[in-house]
């Protein structure tokens, strides 16, 4: 379990927009250190100026292994160690199956499982050292519901994610890992806006948002991502001790169709 003493020090992959960027400044203003990790560097800056409490910005493409190698070594040593790694990196393609490219499904699984295995690889010697804990925002569609028309590439690329958590948790018992399923989510506001959808048609999804909400696929409900960001810095403040391995949190239903449609 980390140390009580000191604040937890805290690897958010996937920081510089949406989920990942609320949850890493949210993080830091609930204490923790924090080592923001994404691609986009500049984006990146942004966040940890935002983020305050010495959060640090470190550029990382989660498909390439070395880079995952060389930022977790970066934040670590920004840190003085890790006590959590927390994954929110996702992307998802806009399409009936049957027209989803040989390589969309490759770009797919190459940041929503691949690039999870990758950063977990080099984060691991430094969480379990610090007896400390891993999280992954996955999809109420992977284990809980069926796929969502349209989005069946997503929610199988989060349900393989969501048994390589298990596996590593299998071969890691000294770390904590927990598979946290999320509900729809638009992130936040200004530069925490999701950018999941950002290449998406804009009339194809008008005529998705149509189809969910009208067969029961979307309620309305979005999650709140500061409540989110709580529930996610209580798990990992229990480590490997306690910890808790699935859990899901699921908006309520409500009537949310234009902030949808922002999307």
């Amino acid at each position: 379990m980390p140390d009580a003493q000191r604040p937890l020090r805290v690897a958010v992959v996937g920081a510089s927009a949406g989920l990942g960027r609320c949850i890493g400044t949210g993080l830091a203003r609930r204490g923790a250190q924090v080592a923001l990790l994404a691609r986009r560097y500049e984006r990146l800056v942004d966040a940890a100026e935002e983020a305050g409490n010495g959060a640090v910005a470190v550029a990382c493409d989660v498909t390439v292994a070395e880079t995952c190698q060389q930022a977790i070594a970066e934040a670590a040593g920004a840190l003085g160690g890790l006590d959590a790694l927390v994954y929110t990196t996702g992307m998802g393609v806009l399409a009936p199956l049957a027209e989803v490219t040989a390589d969309q499904w490759a770009t797919l699984f190459a940041t929503n499982v691949i690039g999870a295995s990758l950063i977990t690889a080099a984060a691991a010697p430094h969480l379990a050292a610090a007896s400390g804990s891993a999280v992954y925002l996955s999809s109420l569609s992977a284990s809980y519901t069926t796929p969502w028309p349209m989005l069946g590439s997503y929610a199988v690329t989060k349900s393989a994610l969501d048994k390589l958590v298990e596996a590593w948790r299998i071969e890691h018992p000294e770390i904590g890992f927990t598979r946290l399923a999320v509900g729809d989510s638009l992130g936040g506001t200004g530069d925490s806006q999701t950018e999941f959808n950002k290449n998406w048609d804009p009339d194809v999804l008008e005529k998705a948002i149509r189809f969910w909400m009208e067969n029961k696929y979307m309620l309305g409900g979005l999650i709140d991502a500061e409540h989110l960001t709580g529930v996610v810095h209580n798990v990992i403040r229990c480590g490997s001790s306690g910890f808790i391995p699935y859990l899901t949190f699921a908006p309520r239903a409500s009537s949310a169709v234009k902030e949808l449609r922002k999307w």
